[in-house]
């Protein structure tokens, strides 16, 4: 609580109420001067700091090691000791987001090409210790030449790209040359729709660009990027088949909102901390007791994933172990089909967007 003095005015500066006490009845503003010294806004802020600091380190241990326990106790009414759901889903949300896009290392590259300039010149010291232009190579390139020699250079790895690709995603068509071929003289039946015709064309690019091993190492890093967004999408879903499970008289769909918000922020927190564990892990060198310390944590991080659920589902909504299993595992089946629907739309919209 603030120690600064009450205004001797009565009347809220914020919604004009008559204050009798320290703090407003009608918004809760308190009722104290607003011009402040600068000691005073800086202990004001330093008590912000720690008691943000104090409830964001009780509700991520509450989060991480009591299933249930956070969203029982904001329905309960106690919430001012904790985060609330949407700030903690959003700040956990954004730092996921942020730090791991910030920490993911680029793909591939160490095999890019650095194009030089055959006739760019270096600064030189001569014996009088003076600076004078000289050529890297001995003779003079055209840029024309250079330009055409890497478009050859070019032509030739698609060219290999498609030959080597030629069985991966098999569309039913070799190269753009072929689809458009079909597309201008083929029978009226065979030709293509224009949303077909642009994802066809988009495969093919990409068939033609890359190989099969740099397709996948893209695909999978695309996804693990993008899969904090796939959890955002799909939360509304995983609340309504909450609400589908369970009571309808005793439950309302916000209910299940606030255990999902929970969950998929609990979700999201593991994703990241196993992030820096593989991030933290890297720095040593590879041998036999990193990799099993690597493993250990991994599959013990993947494990309480997976397994976390069943206790929060059994201790917020009070049913029997049997019961409460018996609808975790028939619930478990259904959103791994739902969540394996959007992620196949994801994977086809992440594919036809490699770049």
């Amino acid at each position: 609580m603030s120690k600064s003095e009450l205004r001797k005015d009565k009347t809220c500066l914020n919604c004009r109420y008559v204050v009798e006490n320290r703090f407003c009845p009608n918004c809760g503003q308190e009722n104290t001067d607003t011009r402040k010294t600068f000691h005073h806004l800086f202990v004001h802020f330093f008590e912000d700091l720690t008691h943000y600091e104090n409830a964001f380190w009780k509700t991520i241990k509450n989060l991480f090691l009591k299933p249930a326990a956070l969203t029982k106790e904001y329905l309960s009414g106690k919430r001012l000791s904790y985060l609330a759901p949407v700030r903690l889903y959003i700040f956990i949300s954004f730092a996921t987001f942020f730090l791991i896009s910030i920490f993911s290392s680029s793909i591939d590259n160490g095999d890019q090409l650095i194009d030089l300039n055959e006739t760019q010149t270096i600064k030189v010291t001569d014996a009088n210790g003076q600076l004078k232009d000289s050529l890297i190579t001995s003779r003079k390139v055209k840029l024309s030449d250079v330009i055409k020699a890497r478009e050859k250079e070019q032509k030739a790895k698609n060219l290999t790209n498609a030959q080597v690709n030629e069985g991966f995603v098999n569309l039913g068509y070799k190269n753009l040359k072929e689809l458009d071929s079909m597309q201008k003289y083929g029978p009226k039946d065979e030709k293509l729709s224009d949303w077909e015709y642009d994802i066809v064309k988009k495969t093919l690019v990409i068939k033609s660009k890359f190989t099969q091993q740099e397709i996948l190492s893209k695909f999978l890093e695309e996804a693990r990027r993008n899969f904090p967004k796939t959890l955002f999408i799909y939360m509304p879903l995983f609340a309504f088949v909450l609400w589908l499970f369970h009571s309808k008289k005793r439950w309302y769909y916000f209910d299940h909102g606030i255990f999902t918000l929970h969950y998929f922020s609990f979700l999201l927190l593991s994703t990241l901390l196993l992030f820096f564990f593989r991030k933290i892990m890297g720095c040593f060198v590879e041998n036999t007791f990193t990799n099993i310390i690597s493993f250990i944590v991994n599959a013990a991080g993947y494990v309480w994933m997976f397994y976390y659920f069943f206790p929060a589902h059994h201790r917020f909504y009070g049913e029997t172990r049997f019961i409460s299993f018996i609808k975790s595992i028939a619930m478990f089946f259904i959103n791994l089909i739902l969540m394996s629907i959007l992620l196949l739309a994801f994977m086809l919209y992440t594919f036809i967007n490699i770049h």
